[in-house]
């Protein structure tokens, strides 16, 4: 057997002593200190990654993805940092920063760069620039007409004429009625009622032309009539538009308002007309009315049974006209040659730039009110509750998207039914079972109105008309929880407010303006959940919910009682629809 020479060698030593067992010298000799080993390097990051390079745009404080980095130390720990003030870094997720929201439509570039640097546990850095894609989403209520070139196809003028007439309306009787009063320019009750006439049924050749728009003050058209043609709310009250509708209102089906069937949605509204015009006739005749506790009724609108008449009328059109419309007319597909069964070939009349469906479909849409960005406002700004902590200010309940100056109110501006969305929608943030209303309802009306855009000039197959109903029913069904939820919000607000005339509770805190104020938006919102075929709640309950608010607050007597039996009605409409029992006790 061979050895090698260095093993040979190593032996032969081992054998003379002259190497001790562990390689050193004679015992005897001092050992030198043994070299100190070198502390091993740390090295430098040598890429940055991200999870996704996308970003969406109308989304506040939206994610990017999740940063990691490439070490050849796997045990090393990172801090990642970003420059500029469009994201932040929160621990290893790259964001939007605060107050960054993108909108795909408004800019040069579709992509961004994320300037970014990580930094190890030895402060050895790496920095990387990422370009960042923005998804532009199909947000905004845009269609091209695909029969006329260069021509919109959506116009729900109508709609946006009546939500108007609404709104002036309701602006008339809480700010312009009672100084009217004052100046003399309303003498009599028959004044009083020609001239809420005015608004809810204008006549056509004489004061329609003239209706000037005022309740905003930068509107893009001065007078109702440069928006569209005549038009009135009147004709357009549930049962007095009779094409369409899943009851006759007019012939016994209407309930809520006493004994089902006493009244109709018209005989209501001119019930409560001429309750306003009483209450202006004893202010001018000098007469000083008087809530429960003895003091001053300073407010024409305000009776002396805890109604607030400018809110009780106002939301009772909002329902009986905007929501009665949209659910049973133009979202419906029972009625032949109405809604959703119409043409989608021909133009809906000779050089429309639309078919008969998809102006069916914008004017329902158009009755909830949105603006057509819609989805790219937030629902503080929706609300008009911007804030200098939170919202844009130009984009306060409208936006001028065009850059005019000016706000088109056909399109940029979000009237009632729309906004009460946003509203209930703030009121579950931070709750386990948030809603998104907003986003469910118009993300529905989009896809609905870009499946007849997309099949325009042939007739929809059945597959197709029952998609285009899903969505279509998916619009409402964010409608009307809104309602509701809208509903009991003013349940608790009425519970609360009616406190201090309950037992134990100290009458000099109530506020009886606040108390009539909720309890005839409650009222004025609830009596709409019967105008729609698809409503969740049914008919017995809707009765039971209406047998429990009556049709004024009990102020007298029994409140503790009373009080109750609203939480009842509450404990209703969360069963009926579903909703979490947080938010039902918190709205």
């Amino acid at each position: 057997m061979k050895l090698k020479k260095s093993i040979l060698a190593t032996t032969i030593a081992l054998s003379m002593g002259l190497l001790t067992a562990c390689g050193g010298s004679d015992s005897s000799s001092p050992e030198p200190d043994p070299a100190p080993t070198p502390a091993p390097s740390n090295s430098a990051p040598t890429d940055i990654l991200l999870s996704d390079v996308t970003v969406d745009e109308n989304t506040a404080a939206a994610v990017v993805g999740t940063l990691s980095a490439t070490d050849a130390d796997a045990s090393d720990t990172h801090t990642f940092a970003v420059e500029g003030d469009q994201f932040v870094v929160d621990g290893t997720t790259l964001k939007l920063a605060d107050g960054v929201v993108l909108d795909a439509d408004s800019l040069d570039s579709l992509e961004m760069v994320a300037s970014l640097t990580v930094t190890d546990s030895d402060s050895n850095t790496y920095s990387k620039d990422i370009t960042i894609t923005i998804n532009d989403l199909m947000d905004r209520y845009v269609f091209d007409s695909k029969l006329n070139d260069g021509e919109s196809s959506v116009s729900y003028t109508g709609q946006t004429a009546r939500n108007i007439l609404i709104a002036e309306l309701n602006d008339y009787i809480k700010n312009s009625l009672d100084a009217d009063i004052d100046a003399n320019t309303l003498m009599s009750k028959e004044d009083v009622l020609a001239k809420l006439d005015y608004f809810y049924n204008p006549d056509e050749d004489t004061e329609y032309p003239d209706i000037p728009v005022t309740f905003i003050d930068n509107s893009k058209d001065g007078l109702l009539s440069d928006i569209t043609g005549y038009k009135n709310l009147h004709d357009k009250v549930a049962g007095n538009d009779a094409g369409g509708q899943h009851e006759m209102w007019n012939d016994g089906a209407f309930a809520g308002w006493g004994e089902t069937g006493s009244t109709t949605p018209s005989e209501l509204i001119a019930t409560l007309f001429d309750r306003l015009a009483d209450n202006a006739v004893a202010k001018i005749n000098g007469e000083v009315r008087k809530d429960v506790l003895g003091n001053d009724i300073s407010k024409v609108y305000v009776d002396e049974n805890g109604v607030d008449l400018a809110q009780l009328i106002q939301k009772f059109l909002l329902m009986s006209i905007t929501y009665s419309q949209a659910s049973d007319d133009y979202f419906g597909v029972d009625t032949d040659g109405k809604g959703l069964t119409t043409d989608n070939i021909n133009p809906a009349k000779d050089g429309s730039a639309y078919t008969n469906l998809e102006h069916q479909f914008d004017e329902g849409f158009g009755y909830f009110g949105a603006a057509r960005n819609y989805l790219e406002y937030s629902d503080v700004e929706i609300a008009s509750r911007v804030s200098d902590d939170e919202g844009r200010a130009d984009w306060n309940g409208a936006q001028d998207t065009d850059g005019d100056g000016k706000i088109d109110l056909h399109s940029e501006y979000n009237f009632g039914q729309s906004v009460n969305a946003a509203k209930r929608d703030l009121g579950t943030v931070g709750n386990a079972a948030a809603t998104d209303y907003t986003t469910q309802a118009m993300e529905a009306f989009i896809a609905g109105r870009k499946l007849i855009n997309d099949n325009v000039g042939a007739a929809l197959t059945d597959e197709q008309l029952a998609q285009l109903s899903e969505h279509a029913e998916a619009g409402l069904d964010a409608w009307e929880r809104a309602i509701a939820s809208t509903v009991v919000h003013y349940i608790n607000d009425v519970a609360a407010d009616l406190a201090p005339l309950a037992t134990d509770g100290d009458a000099a805190d109530f506020n009886y303006e606040d108390l009539a104020k909720h309890y005839s938006e409650m009222k004025g919102f609830a009596l709409g959940l019967q105008f729609s075929e698809y409503s969740q709640i049914s008919d017995a309950d809707f009765k039971k919910v209406h047998d429990y608010m009556g049709v004024e607050p009990v102020l007298t007597g029994d409140v503790d009682a009373y009080r109750a039996d609203l939480i009842k009605a509450r404990d209703i409409l969360q069963a009926s629809y579903v909703f979490d029992a947080e938010n039902a006790a918190n709205w």
